[in-house]
């Protein structure tokens, strides 16, 4: 029984290898593949990373607040 399994396990992997080399070609050649845009190419845009930082700096004083009476520490 344990060998069928092995058996199964290894043949799935193998098929799934050999449908990522199969598709390997035909991603690379795609025209439909999305075009950088104008601030990946230029560098980073700082509204939206500072706008990021302020959501997630919001979101870890929320949830330090929530823990702020209780018994964990």
């Amino acid at each position: 029984m344990k060998e069928k399994k092995i058996a199964a396990a290894v043949s799935a992997v193998l098929a799934y290898i050999k449908t990522e080399e199969e598709m390997a070609p035909m991603q690379s050649t795609s025209p439909t593949q999305p075009k950088m845009s104008e601030t990946a190419s230029t560098g980073f845009n700082f509204w939206g990373l500072s706008g990021r930082q302020s959501m997630m700096n919001m979101r870890t004083m929320m949830q330090l607040k929530s823990f702020h009476g209780s018994k964990i520490r």
